[in-house]
């Protein structure tokens, strides 16, 4: 992997919440707007499924990595479309990715909504940072604009 995709491996930690997070969503329960992210793998072609926080900011929703460049981000990338689930309601979609210059209010918005969970990805930036460094972390995390195909 290049030296410039950043990547946090998923420790033990956090691996258990999303398993019980992922658990509770696959039943019908969001957990602070949790759903379950569907993409199809870029080289299988098969489903790839894992725990997602879906942000909406003035009726437009995102997706960020938190952990960066994920095999979700990549395949996304790769594929463009999935499904976001909660129980039995399953919500196809289009992605967009967004330019770094355009993330900074959506990181901002993010991390208010989740720092309790995803701020330790963050390395100490927090919601009440500067837009100026949210535009220097911006590069390594990942954003999609996510559009309803239903």
């Amino acid at each position: 992997m290049s030296a410039d995709i950043r990547y946090v491996e998923p420790g033990r930690g956090t691996r258990v919440f999303n398993y019980v997070v992922a658990r509770l969503t696959r039943l019908g329960v969001s957990v602070w707007g949790s759903r379950v992210l569907r993409v199809r793998g870029r080289k299988t072609g098969e489903w790839r499924s894992t725990p997602v926080n879906l942000l909406t900011i003035d009726g437009v929703r995102y997706l960020v990595a938190p952990r960066g460049t994920t095999q979700w981000v990549r395949n996304l990338r790769a594929i463009g479309t999935g499904e976001l689930a909660v129980g039995r309601r399953v919500e196809r979609f289009r992605a967009t990715e967004l330019a770094d210059t355009d993330k900074p209010a959506v990181l901002r918005a993010y991390l208010k909504r989740w720092k309790f969970e995803v701020g330790v990805f963050f390395d100490g930036v927090g919601p009440d940072a500067a837009d100026d460094e949210l535009l220097r972390i911006a590069p390594g995390y990942p954003v999609f604009v996510i559009t309803s195909e239903s």
